[in-house]
């Protein structure tokens, strides 16, 4: 069955800018996050964070910086050894813990998946190219 309008309605193009659609990662931040990484490994923080986690690479590609929702995480470039301050891991919300840990088997990163203190709550932990620690927490709306 087909309809026919019987008033001549024609489409309304909208002229408005199309805002992007909200990038899949946020950092666990209260503001821009800035972490040590050794020279030579920036492909593979790039397949890394863009091509795995879903990061946004911003502009000059020169600098190592990558935009998630929220927040830009900053890599600062040091020749080798770099010394990390702390063994505190960076905090990455992401959409479905499944998904990362099906793309974490099949790029072949090592990673321990953690249960938490509170009921549902799981993490998974492990370290990026560079040698950081970041953590993955589910995103979960209410």
């Amino acid at each position: 069955m087909q309809l026919e309008a019987s008033i001549g309605i024609q489409p309304v193009v909208d002229r408005r800018p199309r805002l992007d659609e909200p990038l899949p990662v946020t950092l666990v931040a209260v503001n821009d996050v800035r972490m040590p990484a050794p020279a030579g490994v920036e492909i593979k923080l790039d397949a890394f964070y863009v091509g795995l986690l879903g990061f946004e690479r911003m502009v000059p590609e020169t600098e190592l910086h990558y935009r998630a929702e929220n927040f830009v995480l900053r890599f600062e470039v040091h020749e080798r050894p770099v010394e990390h301050e702390n063994l505190r891991p960076q905090g990455i919300e992401i959409p479905s813990l499944a998904e990362a840990e099906l793309k974490l088997i099949h790029s072949g990163y090592e990673y321990v998946r953690q249960r938490g203190v509170l009921p549902g709550m799981e993490t998974i932990s492990l370290r990026d190219p560079a040698g950081n620690w970041i953590e993955f927490v589910e995103l979960r709306s209410i």
